[in-house]
């Protein structure tokens, strides 16, 4: 085996019959501190942006899975995520420790959000339906005052969602998982008269038939 060479007093020398990855010897290459990943402004409007977001624990329920030796227990999370100004969406998670898995969960909230269309902030444009699997779901425009009338999964999807007034009945499954994904596809269905009218090629006014009284009050009039 051949020596490290060594020097005048026969002290070896630092860094010598070592490989390319040299962690003692040598000049060591003079770098900063790694900038972090998706840095500069793209980065900050993320963290804003999730700043923002409010969450909201629907149900957590403990969950075993069958293996070899027996049952592995763990848990799992549904939560609801939303900016309360027309952006939510939902999520679930499993892990073996709790908040493992409402971390998951919201993460997973966070890929899947859905803009909502709102009646002056508050309530819903129209009535729709929604169902998934045997959870049906529906959902009704109120006037102010109102409050949010509906049960624990669809009050959280609500609240995190920014409705104040709306009245929702669910006459299907009562499972949280069921009766979250059904208002879901309910709240898919909703339109704007702004988007309808984009669609026909006409004024907002048109659509929701303030021309047609316009015109007949001046006809009265006259």
């Amino acid at each position: 085996m051949a020596q490290a060479p060594t020097g005048r007093g026969g002290e070896r020398q630092p860094g010598a019959g070592r490989g390319r990855n040299n962690r003692g010897g040598g000049e060591r290459s003079e770098r900063g501190p790694r900038e972090p990943r998706g840095g500069g402004e793209r980065g900050e409007r993320g963290s804003r942006e999730d700043n923002e977001l409010v969450d909201k624990l629907v149900s957590i329920n403990r969950v075993a899975k069958v293996v070899k030796g027996g049952r592995r227990f763990g848990f799992a999370a549904l939560v609801v995520v939303g900016d309360g100004k027309g952006r939510v969406g939902y999520g679930s998670g499993k892990a073996r420790e709790v908040p493992e898995a409402i971390r998951k969960a919201t993460e997973s909230a966070k890929q899947k959000l859905i803009r909502v269309p709102l009646r002056e902030g508050r309530t819903l444009h129209h009535d729709v339906k929604g169902h998934f699997g045997a959870g049906f779901v529906t959902l009704r425009a109120a006037p102010p005052g109102t409050g949010v009338i509906a049960g624990g999964p669809m009050r959280a999807v609500f609240e995190t969602l920014g409705i104040q007034d709306v009245v929702a009945k669910s006459t299907g499954s009562q499972n949280p998982h069921n009766m979250v994904k059904a208002t879901f596809e309910a709240l898919k269905g909703l339109t704007s008269p702004r988007n309808i009218a984009t669609k026909r090629g006409k004024k907002v006014g048109d659509i929701l038939g303030r021309g047609a009284r316009g015109a007949a009050a001046a006809a009265t009039a006259e």
